[in-house]
């Protein structure tokens, strides 16, 4: 319905410009007819001043012609970029996918292509249709016999430039095609160049060098006699009616037309007919040929949709031995030459467990989890999820077995149901409604105005992220959470009842602990301390490391 608004406002913008057409050469003919010719320069000047003041109508009316216009570009690139990034997700994270090298040009240079060809082509054909409505009306208000003249050309003209419409835009695409397998030879052979000479492959790469090249020449030439063809039309159509017009001025003088009618229709033609058909034919040949190409690898089959992730093992604390998360020598530092943060660190965490990691700010508590989740390549070492090398699993996989949750968390446009089920699209009502039970999200629900209201992030604290971050993990199907202070803007109360709540969940439950309230619910803690790490519950770890105790005790005073 509002897309049907905006071309209802262009189309009366428009006919505005189809009246501004008709009046630029009847004003000229009347000027001449019922002015100058017949002795009255002051009539002649009037009409000559109403056809001024429907050139300068002009401006306002290319103004909401504008205003209008980005009501219909706007939503193509916003569905075009919207269809790249999914392209790229689905590349990324289907089973063996990899890194999708087009997104980067899909998402800017090519969807900006679409944008701006798609809005040429809006401006050129609407400005062709109804500058022609306006002309063809004023050619058969003058007199009929003009249209025997005009009409021919300009039809035969039109035809044949729509004819040409799809070869050109064949030949536009091979030729890109062609320029993009010249790059594609150029890299290979800088890249294999010493493998060339070394096995004596010269002439061969040569030659398959020269087929590119020749491929590219053959269809930039093909694209050069198109474009002939274009010119030819645009001569057709606008030009060949001028000529015919002064050709036959002696037989519509004998029919009775007169001489002001006849320059009147010069004028149709000369300033409306033949710079609107000279702008429709060169940015459909140009403009349209690339919105063709565009669109049509914009617009590909998308890759298939990952699927979901399998259920989350069974009930924890079963007695089994299989463990969730392994670390083995693991070093990192944050720079070359730096001092490690983390240096031959081991850690073992069997499924089912909740644990808490904790130490000074800058230790190395982030980085541990990045390391954990894959998204961080340590220095030296090994990880594994699972028992699966976290180096060797694809992103998809990567994808079902953990979630991190980090500090600040990401809410996008969108209802608190869909932000909720980010990481489970096919969650149903029923699993929503417990994740919001045992999150205690009711609050938030009722403030935002129902789950399936639609969120504007900017409107919610940094609390209220946080727990639409958390109730994504509680409802996600990994077995593994990885939460890097992700409760640290939630008071007390919020931070007990969600941590309580993913450890309750079936699976595996890792926490960089912003207060001590938090370490003291795990099952065990991790305390790093810049040179070693320490491992163990609340009572061992009391009587096994300093640094765990003057962090009891600094809690301690900040809490009293």
């Amino acid at each position: 319905m509002r897309r049907k608004g905006v071309l209802v406002k262009l189309a009366a913008w428009s006919a505005a410009e189809s009246a501004q057409t008709f009046l630029g050469g009847f004003c000229v003919a009347r000027s001449l007819d019922d002015g100058f010719l017949r002795g009255a320069p002051s009539t002649g000047l009037l009409w000559l001043a109403g056809a001024a003041v429907a050139i300068l109508f002009g401006a306002p009316v290319v103004r909401g012609v504008f205003a209008q216009l980005p009501q219909l570009t706007e939503p193509l690139r916003d569905q075009l970029v919207r269809g790249s990034v999914v392209r790229a997700l689905r590349t990324a994270t289907a089973t063996g996918g990899g890194v999708d090298a087009t997104a980067v040009s899909r998402l800017t240079s090519q969807t900006e292509i679409a944008r701006d060809s798609f809005a040429g082509l809006v401006l050129a054909t609407r400005s062709f249709v109804f500058v022609a409505v306006g002309a063809l009306v004023g050619l058969l208000s003058l007199a009929p016999q003009f249209l025997l003249v005009v009409l021919p050309p300009l039809v035969l003209g039109l035809a044949l430039f729509t004819a040409s419409l799809r070869p050109m835009a064949r030949a536009q695409h091979r030729y890109l095609d062609a320029d993009e397998a010249v790059g594609r030879r150029a890299e290979l052979t800088r890249t294999a160049l010493r493998d060339t000479v070394a096995c004596g492959a010269q002439e061969a790469t040569a030659e398959q060098n020269r087929r590119a090249v020749d491929e590219a020449a053959a269809a930039q030439r093909a694209l050069a006699r198109w474009a002939s063809v274009r010119t030819f039309s645009v001569a057709t159509a606008g030009q060949l009616p001028v000529l015919l017009l002064l050709a036959a001025a002696p037989w519509f003088l004998r029919q009775g037309v007169t001489a002001g009618a006849v320059v009147g229709a010069l004028t149709y033609v000369l300033q409306s007919l033949l710079p609107a058909l000279h702008t429709l034919m060169t940015v459909l040949g140009a403009a349209g040929a690339r919105l063709f190409v565009v669109l049509d690898r914009l617009t590909q089959p998308l890759p298939p949709a990952p699927p979901l992730a399998a259920a989350p093992p069974g009930p924890r604390r079963t007695g089994r031995t299989d463990t969730a998360l392994e670390l083995r020598h693991i070093r990192a530092a944050y720079g070359p030459g730096a001092r490690p943060v983390l240096d031959a660190l081991e850690l073992t965490v069997e499924q089912g467990e909740h644990i808490a990691v904790v130490g000074p700010s800058g230790i190395g508590k982030s980085t541990l989890l990045h390391i954990a989740a894959g998204m961080l390549t340590p220095d030296r070492g090994d990880v594994r999820l699972f028992g699966r090398a976290v180096a060797a699993c694809p992103p998809s996989e990567l994808t079902a077995l953990r979630v991190l949750i980090p500090q600040e968390a990401y809410v996008f446009t969108g209802t608190l149901r869909d932000n909720l089920r980010y990481l489970r699209p096919g969650a149903d009502r029923s699993a929503v409604d417990r994740t919001v039970d045992a999150l205690a999200l009711e609050p938030l629900v009722d403030r935002v105005g129902g789950l399936d209201r639609t969120l504007a992030p900017d409107a919610l604290s940094l609390g209220e992220r946080q727990l639409i971050a958390l109730g994504r993990a509680h409802l996600a199907p990994a077995p593994l959470l990885l939460l890097d202070e992700a409760t640290c803007h939630l008071d007390p109360v919020a931070e007990a009842t969600a941590e309580r709540a993913l450890s309750a969940r079936p699976g595996t439950l890792v926490v960089v602990a912003h207060r001590l309230s938090s370490a003291l619910r795990a099952d065990r803690i991790l305390v790093l301390d810049g040179t070693r790490a320490h491992y163990g519950t609340h009572d061992e770890l009391l009587a096994r490391s300093a640094l765990y105790r003057d962090l009891v005790g600094h809690w301690s005073q900040v809490q009293g």
